[in-house]
Parts: C-alpha cells; sequence; structure tokens
C-alpha cells in the first residue's frame, strides 16, 4: 500500500492567525469576541511573510507611490507632500516616496503605514489570496511600524475584522466591546467618537496585553482597540477581511427590485420628500410592492448580482505573461494544469456550458461539460485525463482555459 501523508490543511492561512481549531474559531469567535493567539500556540513566526528589512526595502528601492504609505502621530494623518517628491529622471511623477523624508518623520515618532501590502509584497499577495479562500472575504494587508513608546492611532473601531499578527517588538494592545455593533463600510468611528473615547477610558478592555513577535490577535468589526509601541521598534501586520453582511443582500435585493416595473414609476408631481405624511402614503404602497417582489426573487438572481460585486474584491494569484505564454506555446498531452489559486468560478450546466467568472461568462459546447467540470474542480490534473473527449479535443479545451486565465501550467 502506498504511503499516505498527513491532509492537507483545510484553511493553511487562517490556521496561521488563530489558535486551536479553525471550524471551533468560525462558531465561537468569528463576529462575535476577540481572540488572544500566542505564538507557542500558532503554526509557526511571521518573518516569512514581513520584516523590518522587508519595510526598508519597500521604503527605499521600489519605487513606492501614494496611496501605498501613510505616516502618521499621535492620531493626526500628516500630508503626503511631507515625505514624497519627483521620481527622477525617467520616473516624471511628484508622489514618489522619498526615504530620507520617512527617515527623518520616523526618528521623530510617526508611525509608518504601509498599505495595500497585499499588492506590492509578493509573501503577502500569495498569503492573502489563501486567506481569502479560507474565509471567504475579501482581504486587505497593511503594515503599522511604530517607533519606541510611541502610539500612532487611538483608540477607534475598523469597518471591517481584523488580524494583528506581531512580526517585530512588542506592542502593548487594548480591546473593548463595541460602542456600535457590527458597523457598515459607511459607519465609520467617527460618528461615534464621543462614546469611543468615553468607552475606552471608563470600560474594563476584554483584551490587555503585550504582543511579542509571533503572536497574533483577532478583532471583530467594531470592536474599539489601541496599540502602544514598548522599549524598542515594533511592527505589525493589520489583515483586514471585507466582511460581507446580511445587509449586503439587502442592498442587491433593492437592486434587483427595479425588475418590477411599479417600483419604478414616478412619485406624484409636487410630491415633497420632507413632509412625513406625503412620505406616508407611498411607503405604504412601496413596502407591499416590494414585499411582493420578494417573494418572487430567486437565489439564481440574487447569487448572480453578488458575484459581480463581491468577486473582484481580491484578485485571484498573480499570472507571470511571459511564463504563461510559454506554458501555452508548449502545452501537450501530459502537461500538468490547475486551476488559478485564488480564482473564484461558477459553472452552470446546460447548451451551451457557462462557466461564470467575476467579470464575464465563458461559454463551451454542452459536449464539454464533464471535462469542463473536472478541469475547474480545484483538482490538478493531466492534459489527457479528463472525462468524455478526447485528447486533441482536451488540448484545445484547456488552451482556452489557459487563454482565459483560468487555468495555469504546474501541480
Amino acid at each position: 500500500m502506498p504511503e499516505t501523508g498527513p491532509p492537507p490543511d483545510r484553511r493553511p492561512a487562517l490556521r496561521r492567525c488563530v489558535a486551536g481549531d479553525a471550524d471551533e474559531f468560525a462558531r465561537n469567535y468569528w463576529g462575535l469576541r476577540a481572540l488572544l493567539s500566542p505564538a507557542a500556540e500558532l503554526a509557526g513566526p511571521f518573518d516569512d511573510l514581513f520584516t523590518l528589512d522587508d519595510a526598508d526595502e519597500l521604503l527605499s528601492r521600489r519605487g513606492l507611490r501614494t496611496p501605498f504609505l501613510r505616516i502618521a502621530k499621535n492620531g493626526a494623518v500628516v500630508g503626503d507632500n511631507q515625505f514624497t517628491g519627483p521620481g527622477g529622471v525617467g520616473a516624471e511623477i511628484g508622489d514618489q516616496v522619498r526615504d530620507d523624508k520617512v527617515a527623518a518623520l520616523f526618528a521623530d515618532g510617526h508611525t509608518v503605514v504601509l498599505q495595500a501590502l497585499h499588492r506590492t509584497w509578493p509573501p503577502l499577495v500569495d498569503f492573502a489570496t489563501q486567506l481569502s479562500t479560507d474565509a471567504g472575504h475579501p482581504v486587505q494587508i497593511n503594515a503599522y511600524i511604530t517607533p519606541a513608546q510611541s502610539q500612532g492611532f487611538s483608540s477607534h473601531y475598523d469597518v471591517h475584522d481584523v488580524f494583528v499578527l506581531q512580526v517585530a517588538g512588542e506592542k502593548h494592545w487594548t480591546v473593548h466591546e463595541p460602542v456600535h455593533v457590527d458597523p457598515l463600510r459607511n459607519q465609520p468611528w467617527t460618528d461615534h467618537s464621543d462614546a469611543v473615547a468615553e468607552a475606552a477610558r471608563d470600560q474594563q478592555p476584554v483584551v490587555d496585553a503585550v504582543l511579542r513577535p509571533g503572536d497574533a490577535l483577532y478583532v471583530p468589526r467594531g470592536f474599539l482597540h489601541s496599540a502602544r509601541a514598548l522599549g524598542g521598534v515594533s511592527a505589525h501586520l493589520t489583515v483586514g477581511l471585507h466582511t460581507m453582511t446580511r445587509y449586503l443582500l439587502v442592498q442587491e435585493l433593492a437592486a434587483l427590485a427595479a425588475e418590477h416595473g411599479e417600483l419604478r414609476t414616478a412619485l406624484p408631481l409636487g410630491f415633497d420628500p420632507g413632509d412625513p405624511s406625503q412620505v406616508a402614503g407611498e411607503l405604504e404602497q412601496v413596502a407591499k410592492l416590494f414585499t411582493d417582489y420578494l417573494d418572487t426573487a430567486t437565489p439564481e438572481k440574487l447569487a448572480s448580482r453578488l458575484r459581480r460585486r463581491t468577486w473582484s474584491g481580491n484578485r485571484p494569484a498573480p499570472l507571470a505573461p511571459l511564463a504563461h505564454a510559454a506554458a501555452l506555446a508548449d502545452l501537450a498531452v501530459g502537461t500538468p494544469v490547475r486551476l488559478r489559486a485564488g480564482l473564484r468560478v461558477h459553472l452552470v450546466p446546460g447548451d451551451p456550458v457557462r462557466l461564470q467568472l467575476s467579470d464575464r461568462t465563458i461559454t463551451f459546447p454542452s459536449s464539454t461539460g464533464a471535462a469542463v467540470a473536472r478541469a475547474v474542480s480545484g483538482e490538478p490534473f493531466e492534459v489527457g485525463s479528463l472525462p468524455s473527449l478526447d485528447e486533441s479535443d482536451q488540448v484545445v479545451l484547456v488552451r482556452r482555459l489557459m487563454k482565459e486565465g483560468v487555468l495555469v501550467a504546474g501541480l
């Protein structure tokens, strides 16, 4: 009997962020409670993802531009003109990061925030792709590098869930219960700034701990938090999950209601939207029409809108254009191929077979249905092993899927 290794981790990126069982986290913590995960209970440190040396490279050698950098001190963000300048010969742009200006601000106690590292730093590009697959929600990653004994931002809440991954130094974190539960993206903490300040001052924190390299902290959206560096330079990654909510479904159902002719009817001539008595009559009628429409709404129509709106939140794994073109040229029976990591697809059988992506739908003859289903299943395969098609037709099908950026070469 051939030897088999341990089963693959179903959620490898998520397991790097939380101690214990990932399913238990999903049941008992996701969106509900903060969770502190000590380094000793996690899969390993985070220095393969990001280090202080990596931050220096980004700030000095990568031609970084705004808005990929933000700098703040005591909660106040400084103007871009204080740390950017012309790019020099061959790069006639005016907002390239000036490393000397960043160095001066950092020495003066400012916090450096490297934004959207899920687009600019390769290890975090891959990590974000996997975490988005694990969690099912779009992911963004920032890095906060704070001088000794400094606080970059005062107590506040985020409108997305956050994993804090400590990569260098020490930070003292305090987390408090929400003053506004489950805020939406258009409900920032500044709408409740007085209540936030009062709660941070007077309430008992639910987390009051020092994070050291390798530690992780989960902070659900709405939970108040602040951090202060201790003793030396400190750096952490803020991994934000842009949480999809039930209100998102409400928004898309309302958009679908535009199909209902009576809901598109003009309001009366001379209607005053500021008069409650006039609104009352229309509200009753609109509520009934909308309720009637909801009874006819289908999951298929709603899912179609949700795909277009949400699947583009994270880009799939990078596709190297030159290497991909070479792989296309060499494609033959026996070539190993796989679904592009992080790519969301939805297959609709029929005649034609429809493969739905975030931005388009690809169609295929019905005779290819079983082969397409196997090709996009997520399991690697070799050209020639797909069902119901001869080898030459499989080469044609795989070449089409590779040209569309759905499949890539390799296992």
